[in-house]
Order: C-alpha cells, then structure tokens, then sequence
C-alpha cells in the first residue's frame, strides 16, 4: 500500500471518528518551557564520569558526575545565560561557549571537572569564536576559527586549553568561508567562496600551499563530512549530475566522484556516523516524514537493533561515546516524549537510565504528530506533521499554522514544545516543509528561489485551504504563528492573504527585504551574491522585493498582529519589528509588541520563555477563541 494512500485513509479517520479519549487534563503553560531537568550528557574519554547541562539560578550549567556515584558536581555558575555548548577536553577540562545578551559572538572558557581553573580563552569583544576540530587525540589543544581581524571572516588558530595561547595556522584571504582538518589534526581543507561560487582548497599537507580542485555553483553540492582514515580521499555528500544528495568519495587529486556510497531517491542524505577507534564507517541517516538509517556495519547495526528492543516505542539517538567506545550516552524521544538519557555499556549490555528530560509532562497527556502530505495548486508534494488536540473531534478546529524557520531547514517528526503546548489548549497545529524546506533534493530546494511572499507562501496558504477542505480547521478561527522565516511568513501571510487568518503571531521576524539584507551579521557577507540570487537583488529585484516586504503593506492587515522581539539579534535586526509595529501604529491599526532587552534570535532565558508564551496565549484565545477550554 503506498504512503500517500496510508496518509490519505489517516486524514479521513481524523475527520469521520468521534473522539474515543478524555480531554487531556489542562497543562501549565511553565511546565512546557521551563528547562529540562537534565539535558545535554556527554561521556568523558575514559568513561568514568559523565557531565549533562541542569539548572542553577534558572540557567543552565555544567555538572559532572562519576559514573555510578549519586551525585554531581557543578563546574560553572552562570546567571546570565544559558551556557550555548560545550564538550570535554581531555578527562579533566570541560570547554563551555557563551554570548552576551543572545548577540551570537561566542566566547569559549575553560573549566577542571572540579570547577576549579576557570579561564576566559577568546574573550574578546565582538568576535564569535567557531570550532574547527576539537583534536579528541591531542591533548591540551583544539583549533577554532576566530573573526578578531576581519569580522567578516574567520582565521584557523591552535589553542591550548589551559594558557590560552594561540597559533594562528593560517589568514583568510576574505573569501575562506570553512575550514577543515584531516584525522591527525592537519589543516589541510579550505571552502572559499565568491558569493555564487564554491571552490574547494586542498593541500597534501600544512607545508604546501593550498590548490584549487573543484569549484560549483551554490546550487550544487560537494560538503566534505571528513576524509578517508588514510587521510587521502574525502567522504563527502554530493548531489553533482543528481537530485538528491548522495554519499560518495572524493579523489582531491582528480578533483572527482570516486565511488557513491550510499544514495536514496527518497531524500538528501543527512548523517553520517563513523567509529574513530576502528576507523570506519558505521550508517548514514535521512528523513522522509521519519529518520531512517543504512548500515554499513553489521555490529553496529546490532547495536541499534538491541537498544530498539530495549526501548521499544522511541526514537533511539546514539550519541557521546568514551574513547574505548564500548560505553555510550544513548537519547531517546518520540512525539510525546522530549526524551530521557540512558549509559549503556556495549561489553555486559546494561543499560542505565540516568534521566528525564522533561518528567514533569506524562505521555498519556499529550497528542500524536501525525506525517501528512497535501498537493501545492502548482502540482508539488508538500509533506509535514498535523497535530489535533487529544479528546475533541477533528472537526471545525481552531487552527494555527506554524511555518518554520530558515527558510532553508525543515520540520522533523518528535516532541515540540510549542506543538504540545498549543494542542493542550485546544488548537490543531498544522506544521509544512513548504519548497525550499532542505532534505527533499536540489529542484525542490531551487523552486524556492525568488519565491519569498509567492509560491513559498502559497504552499502555506495551500495547507490551510487542504485542512479546511478536510474539515478540520474552522476557516473563521484559522491563525499563523512562526519564528525567523516563519515569523516572515506570519507577516506575509496577513498582508497578501488578509482574508485566510484570523490572528497572527510574529516571532522575530523579517518585514522589510531591504533593511534585512543590510542588517545581516558580518560574516553572512561573503555570502550576499548567493543571497541576492535566492531571495531577491535590492537593486535590479526592488520591484519584486516591495511586493513581498510586509512592511509596504500594512494597510491590508485586517487581523490582530502580535509581535516579538530579541533587541540583539543578530540575525533578524530589531529594526525588522519596530518598523512593521510603527507602520502600523502610524495607520491607526493595534498591535501588541514584546522587547526582551536581553534575547537575541528567540528567547533563551526561562522567563522571557514564560512571557512570551503566556502571552502569546492569552492572544490565540482572544481572536481564534477555542469554543472549549
């Protein structure tokens, strides 16, 4: 039976059948945003202690814990911010990343695994500091990538973790836009590009210079993921002379495709997971509605196969891994659950819960995501996820459609706060991997372009019409809510589709194309030409770019607009909601407006979460007003 007939009989089970379960009992709004218990865990090189991200002063920071004892100690102690990431450094430092105030520059610090020694490494102001290679088999050392003399591009240095020294290992001409190391730590891979164009450098080791060997156009890909474990040929995903992205060799020194290593039609290939000890690979991943995985090692397939036996129901994500790799930190998750981190030992096959995430939310409470497809009116398969509220029929809903970020990402089945949240109180969430959503392979990636406010817009506009259709969603209590992009198409969406929302949500989002595209952050800048041609030239697409600019177009706003706003984004420039909540002041139309001082590109600090989003509530329920409670 194929999967469009499946999703097909799916849709009208949804609209034909009375509800057979209670109404979930009523959630609150906190326990939906607050920070996990635990998160993040990460297995030392020698297995022994385990360190995860938990709480301290409502933020989150480092604890490290030795495996089997029953508790942990905390190495950091920040109160500003969440800490952004961090990784050990052999089996007695932890490096941690941080910004200031969400504006993206971030600086690396160093800390022992007993909280003493902390150090400020590249703690300088406005630079954003980037790993290269963390060099897992060299001690005392990682090489980042540092915009301190160029912000616009970024320069290779060796540092030692504990002094804070730094080797510069080369300059970036100004059009260096990656680097990239082979397996003993060598730099010896170079991405550059020319705004269009990418040429990959090579060189056989740090004495030569190095050479061009292949250049593309953006639209096509060769991304290296790493080289070969003779350090000679790349492992790299490519969609050269194809559609979807495929696995293959590189021979630098032919500048060619070797040999495919695994390709689907489904999907781009996304992963690739491989064992540093034993030197070889282990599977590629890629995702249609869900994950899926090719084996290119039999045990570690078996592997896979007992953890899935071990905990059936759930997503399994084999993730941090001791240096012996026979101990691993395995995550698991699905649409009901964020998950709960679990050691197991690969040798005697235990496997030892550690935490949950989220404990506080039980699954039995919660709605299932649903894959869906629905047809663009140009004829295109448009896949996502549709989540009803658990206990009401699926019939003349309140709606809100919740078009993602990027644009150039995607929607991925598994837990979502902001879904669960939503269909607690009432309202059917329809979520779409609209064209240019990546993973579906180069044409439908390049139908997006020049597409902002038209065809991408239809796409959502089409998942609206296909849930009315399906007489899910009352067409009168119908909103739209998104972030980034998705907070564009909020905008979009009331101003060139007035009549199809009932309220719209805009979560950092772009209003005016011109102002946006001279607000990006520096080093987006050897980028722009590329830029220009996906989205539109200020200049010789000023026409077009007015049309779509939600900015220009306030007048035909019926709907309520409430918008939100990090002042420090980077990315989405403050700028972009303060002009579109004066337009509309200036017309005399209302809208409410949320400034957190202190966020960036989204909200990170647990209480401007919770203001937001009880607010953002309290604004859904007074326009789309859920006929229940």
């Amino acid at each position: 039976m194929n999967r469009l007939f499946i999703v097909v009989l799916a849709v009208l089970a949804f609209a034909a059948c009375k509800p057979s379960v209670e109404k979930a009992p009523k959630i609150a709004m906190e326990d939906f945003f607050r920070n996990p218990e635990k998160t993040a865990f990460r297995l030392s090189p020698n297995g022994e202690y385990f360190s995860y991200l938990a709480p301290y002063e409502k933020r989150l920071n480092i604890f490290v814990q030795k495996v089997g004892a029953d508790s942990a100690v905390r190495v950091t102690s920040e109160t500003a911010r969440d800490i952004a990431g961090y990784l050990w450094k052999g089996n007695n430092r932890i490096l941690f990343l941080k910004d200031t105030g969400g504006d993206e520059n971030f600086q690396l610090y160093g800390v022992n695994t007993d909280g003493s020694e902390l150090k400020g490494l590249t703690v300088f102001d406005k630079v954003r500091t980037e790993l290269i290679d963390d060099l897992k088999d060299v001690d005392g050392e990682i090489i980042v990538g540092l915009n301190k003399r160029n912000p616009q591009v970024f320069d290779p240095f060796r540092l030692n973790v504990s002094t804070g020294e730094m080797t510069q290992l080369a300059e970036n001409p100004g059009n260096i836009v990656g680097w990239m190391t082979d397996h003993d730590g060598k730099l010896r891979l170079a991405t550059t590009s020319d705004g269009v164009n990418t040429t990959i450098l090579y060189r056989e080791n740090e004495q030569e210079k190095f050479k061009p060997i292949l250049t593309t156009s953006f639209k096509e890909t060769m991304s290296p993921y790493l080289f070969t474990f003779d350090n000679k040929m790349l492992i790299s995903g490519s969609n050269l002379g194809r559609d979807k992205t495929a696995l293959v060799t590189f021979d630098p020194a032919t500048g060619k495709e070797k040999e495919v290593l695994f390709e689907t039609q489904e999907a781009d290939i996304e992963g690739v997971d491989y064992s540093r000890k034993d030197k070889k690979l282990l599977s590629v991943t890629w995702t249609t509605d869900m994950e899926k995985e090719h084996f290119f090692d039999a045990d570690a397939e078996a592997m896979k196969k007992k953890l899935q036996d071990k905990l059936p129901g759930y997503q399994i994500s084999i993730g941090s891994n001791n240096k012996a790799e026979d101990k691993f930190m395995i995550r698991t998750y699905s649409d009901k659950s964020r998950g709960a981190y679990y050691l197991y030992d690969k040798t005697s096959g235990e496997l030892t819960k550690l935490a949950e995430l989220t404990p506080w939310l039980k699954e039995n409470d919660l709605c299932d995501m649903k894959p869906i497809s629905y047809k663009s009116r140009d004829g295109l398969t448009i896949q996502g996820y549709l989540t009803l509220p658990k206990g009401y029929e699926a019939k003349n809903l309140p709606v809100v459609i919740n078009p993602h970020g990027g644009p150039w990402a995607r929607d991925y089945w598994g837990f979502n706060s902001e879904v669960q949240f939503l269909a607690n109180n009432g309202y059917a969430v329809l979520q779409m991997n609209y064209r240019g959503s990546t993973g579906f392979g180069k044409a439908f990636w390049e139908s997006s372009f020049k597409q902002w406010g038209r065809t991408m817009q239809d796409d959502i506009s089409d998942g609206v019409k296909w849930l009315v259709d399906q007489g899910i969603a009352d067409p009168k209590r119908v909103g739209i809510y998104g972030g980034s992009y998705g907070g564009y198409a909020t905008l979009a969406g009331l101003t060139l589709t007035p009549d199809l929302y009932a309220a719209g949500v805009d979560y950092v989002g772009v209003s005016n194309m011109f102002t946006f595209m001279k607000t990006i952050p520096p080093y987006w800048k050897p980028m722009l030409d590329m830029f220009y041609e996906m989205v539109g030239n200020p200049k010789s697409d000023s026409l077009m770019l007015a049309e779509v600019s939600p900015v220009f177009l306030v007048d035909k706003i019926k709907a309520p607009l409430f918008v939100a706003q990090g002042k420090n984004d980077p990315r989405v420039n403050v700028d972009e909601s303060d002009q579109i909540v004066k337009a509309l002041k200036d017309k005399g139309i209302a809208v409410e407006y949320m400034v957190k001082d202190n966020e960036g590109h989204g909200f990170h600090n647990e209480e401007n979460r919770f203001d937001f989003y009880r607010s953002m509530l309290a604004f859904l329920d007074q326009h789309l007003k859920p006929q229940e409670k």
